[in-house]
């Protein structure tokens, strides 16, 4: 266990929910607070330290949570402000820290503030969005890409300008150096402080500040075609990570510091983000930390591109990382970094990876399940991203299909209703009730891993030293109080030799597949590991 003097989020275990998906109490075929209330002591029968709520906030739904109408008010299809104080009062007394969302880059076209803004130019809220003049010939004002494809501006006929969107048409741009917005967004953060959350988790922070000149992003190295999105050909310079940002960072920073043991977690755009959120995250006056899904651009996983990726954060001036393998905005990690429908024993492998890295980790809900990608229908598809790139990249609603509770129950329990989006296939079988019986399930295993992380400091918040292995073996040392622990992980599909030098002087934690062969030699079956104790050398 972690020394009570630390931080409770350096190396804790973090489980995500996103709400929609997760339970529904009332038929309606959405998830909900309550739902999530329900389902509270099964989260806390993983071991994990707390949980990380997607939005839940009134909105317009065309993004399913982000593009919010009032951060303040709870949507009606997920509950009621009295029905978050209860999934809070309940988490606490469970012994789950609890992190929200936040999203203080834009809102949707149908807020208050938008509304006010497109009224007139010069009125109370004229500056409170990105807005810009058309170019002569009617074009945007400057070559911003959008995220989601097309270019970062949409016309707006009743103020006759172009509005700036990272993402969605629907979800315009704060001009968050504007001070009375910042304002406006720090009460919004204290609200929840107030309410008792233990932290923030800050949807694409990075990316809150734009250039007031609206100067072109010069072209990236490699060229166009080098570059799955059109965004990504393009260094963002002057459409995010501004030094002014940093400041208001800050101002987010002094808000949770206001009492102790809050937890602000960052999310971090753009095509090479590492770098920047170790920026984001240096010192004692920004970020906790910034999270990172691993395995996001190499497939199938190798061992060589998962310590490439892992040594990628060097922890500059004390920063901390924070990775996951799945989230609500990707394809599922088993199914990413595998097969769409991946083999016995890698999802496993997943979260035995995920437990050994040095850093705070993140469970997506189902993850601890072993489900695959959930691959929805074309005409069952709810997210606008989804449906534009189909079926390339972007497919968020296959991480998004509701989470399977009891196997022979009508959508395997999340909704006695229709549910908002069709259950993945194969997930029912999944479902927690079917796993409790088999010694061997990737509940059961998930369990054991987390117990394992939280009972050794070595694995929780040790160092951490690459083992120079051959593919497919990763391996890396975690050395916490002068306590060695030796990970090693087969990332193939076939047997793999260990070679008996690496199990000297070492006592067996937790292994699965690891055996000897013929000739008497130590080996790890398909997508086996080992965790070993030993001595630091």
């Amino acid at each position: 266990m972690s020394d009570s003097n630390e931080a409770w989020w350096r190396g804790a275990a973090l489980y995500q929910i996103y709400p929609l998906s997760f339970a529904d109490s009332n038929g309606d075929g959405w998830g909900d607070l309550p739902g999530i209330t329900a389902r509270l002591e099964y989260v806390t029968s993983l071991g994990v330290d707390g949980i990380w709520l997607s939005p839940f906030y009134e909105g317009a739904f065309a993004d399913f949570g982000y593009d919010t109408t009032n951060q303040k008010a709870v949507d009606p299809r997920l509950g009621t402000l009295a029905d978050f104080d209860a999934l809070l009062e309940r988490a606490h007394t469970l012994g789950l820290k609890v992190i929200v969302d936040q999203v203080y880059t834009y809102t949707s076209n149908r807020h208050d503030w938008f509304r006010q803004s497109r009224a007139a130019r010069g009125g109370a809220k004229d500056d409170w969005y990105v807005w810009a003049d058309a170019r002569p010939d009617g074009s945007p004002p400057n070559n911003w890409i959008s995220i989601f494809g097309g270019p970062a501006w949409e016309w707006d006929r009743s103020r006759r300008q172009y509005y700036m969107t990272h993402f969605l048409p629907g979800m315009p741009h704060l001009q968050v150096q504007t001070p009375a917005v910042q304002a406006a967004l720090l009460d919004i953060g204290r609200f929840w402080l107030d309410r008792g959350v233990d932290g923030f988790r800050l949807d694409v922070i990075n990316l809150c500040m734009v250039d007031p000149a609206l100067r072109d992003n010069p072209p990236a190295a490699g060229g166009v075609n080098s570059f799955a999105m059109p965004a990504h050909a393009q260094e963002m310079r002057y459409d995010g990570s501004l030094p002014e940002s940093f400041e208001f960072v800050r101002r987010i920073r002094q808000l949770a510091d206001e009492a102790p043991g809050r937890f602000l977690l960052g999310e971090i755009a753009g095509r090479e983000p590492m770098q920047d959120a170790q920026r984001y995250c240096s010192g004692d006056d920004l970020l906790h930390s910034a999270y990172f899904v691993l395995g996001a651009e190499t497939r199938p996983l190798t061992a060589a591109a998962l310590r490439r990726e892992l040594a990628g954060w060097t922890e500059r001036h004390g920063s901390w990382p924070t990775w996951a393998f799945s989230n609500h905005d990707v394809i599922r990690g088993p199914s990413r970094c595998s097969t769409l429908e991946p083999p016995p024993g890698f999802t496993t492998l997943l979260m035995a990876i995920l437990t050994a890295t040095r850093g705070t980790m993140l469970v997506y809900q189902g993850d601890e399940l072993g489900l695959p990608d959930g691959q929805v229908p074309f005409d069952c598809l709810r997210d606008p991203a989804t449906k534009r790139f189909y079926p390339d990249y972007l497919q968020r609603d296959g991480a998004r299909t509701p989470m399977p509770w009891v196997g022979a129950a009508p959508h395997a329990g999340f909704t006695s209703g229709a549910p908002w989006l069709p259950l993945g296939r194969g997930h029912a079988a999944l479902a927690p009730d079917n796993q409790e019986s088999w010694a061997d399930s990737p509940l059961a295993w998930t369990r054991r891993l987390i117990a394992l992380r939280r009972a050794h400091r070595a694995l929780r918040t040790g160092n951490c030293r690459f083992l120079d292995l051959p593919e497919p073996l990763f391996g890396l040392d975690r050395i916490g109080d002068g306590v060695g622990v030796r990970c090693i992980f087969n990332i193939a599909p076939t047997a793999t030799k260990l070679g008996d030098a690496l199990m000297d002087a070492s006592t067996v934690l937790l292994s699965k597949g690891l055996g000897r062969d013929h000739d008497g030699d130590s080996v790890l079956e398909p997508h086996g590991f080992c965790l070993l104790a030993r001595n630091p050398e």
